[in-house]
């Protein structure tokens, strides 16, 4: 006579079931130098389990200790001439960011027109900013959360698969990226500075707590000070970095559930395509804006894509493309986004509503 298992015991079944298919997909995308295959795979095995209505949820904090090890990652590559550099270029940046402010807003009028999506949420869920602190100020603001997040996520998804195949277009291979940027952190390994720069981490997402993208910039910002006055030799150990790229990917991908599913299905080729308009105009800023700073195309593309921070981030250490310029115009952009996200709001349900 066959028992049913206990509903409390099925969850334990279906973690396994999800850590083990996202650490092997995520490994064989890695094997097959797909750039940020270790994010990408998990991510893209969360999304089937969210989907397929497993009922997990990863812990925020989790989520939170790996965006605060990818901070820390991309701080290694802080050094006094990248700063020297992003100083030279402010006002170009400060260009960029402004152009892809504009760009969302007008993507986000053109959802409003012919997608019938509310001239509010259209506005928070084409922000080019961090998902969770768009998502925030949407509910905030009256906008519906469900819509937002779900904009928010499926562009970051689509940014990341155009993403990793832009990077594999222009011969940028995740396995000389990944397999140079752990030689130089795991070099002459020290038990005291694996340990210190795990410190830095937890001291990072706790300072943090309550900044947008706090998790990720304080532990970049401390681990960059603490790096560049010599006090830190940055040390994370490979197998911990696997394990924060696939708790932010999985993170991502389990806020996909059936509910949102069938709530946005007759919206969602809107948004897809709002999401593909955007990411392409983004790609021909950033065309002209490398000529004009005379760096390469795949730097500039990342770093004006409308995608995550901490996404963005991974791709380019991977992709060895310039950390520095990406991280600098992704966060100038997050701080542009949060100080001019209500104001244009505003404006475009002003717009929307004055449309007969």
């Amino acid at each position: 006579m066959q028992t049913a298992l206990p509903d409390s015991v099925k969850p334990l079944l279906r973690w396994p079931a999800l850590l083990i298919c996202a650490g092997a997909v995520g490994q064989l995308l890695h094997y097959l130098a797909v750039p940020a295959g270790l994010f990408l795979g998990p991510m893209l095995v969360a999304i089937l389990f969210g989907v397929c209505g497993t009922g997990l949820s990863l812990h925020r904090q989790v989520f939170r200790f790996g965006q605060g090890c990818v901070g820390l990652l991309v701080a290694h590559s802080v050094t006094w001439g990248v700063l020297v550099s992003m100083a030279q270029s402010w006002h170009l940046m400060l260009v960029a960011t402004l152009i892809t402010v504009l760009l969302s807003a007008l993507v986000g009028l053109g959802t409003v027109r012919f997608g019938g999506i509310p001239g509010s949420t259209a506005a928070w869920g084409t922000a080019p900013g961090a998902a969770s602190a768009m998502v925030s100020m949407a509910e905030e603001n009256g906008a519906d959360g469900r819509v937002v997040a779900t904009m928010q996520y499926v562009r970051v998804v689509c940014v990341v698969m155009i993403g990793s195949l832009v990077s594999h277009w222009l011969g940028a291979t995740s396995a000389s990226g990944a397999g140079a940027s752990a030689a130089v952190i795991t070099q002459g390994i020290h038990v005291l500075n694996s340990l210190l720069s795990i410190v830095v981490v937890l001291v990072g997402i706790t300072l943090g707590n309550r900044l947008p993208a706090g998790a990720l910039l304080t532990p970049l910002l401390l681990g960059g000070a603490l790096q560049l006055s010599g006090l830190l030799t940055i040390n994370l150990p490979e197998p911990l970095l696997a394990l924060a790229y696939g708790a932010i990917g999985c993170y991502i991908g389990l806020r996909f559930d059936q509910q949102t599913v069938r709530y946005v299905w007759k919206r969602l080729p809107t948004m897809i395509s709002g999401a593909v308009v955007l990411i392409v105009l983004c790609a021909a800023c950033a065309w002209v804006l490398a000529k004009a700073m005379g760096t390469d195309f795949l730097s500039m593309y990342l770093a004006t894509s409308p995608g995550g921070l901490d996404a963005m981030a991974i791709i380019a250490v991977e992709t060895h493309a310039d950390v520095g310029l990406v991280l600098a115009m992704q966060t100038l952009r997050l701080f542009g986004v949060i100080l001019t996200g209500a104001f244009c709001a505003r404006q475009i349900i002003r717009l929307t509503q004055a449309q007969p």
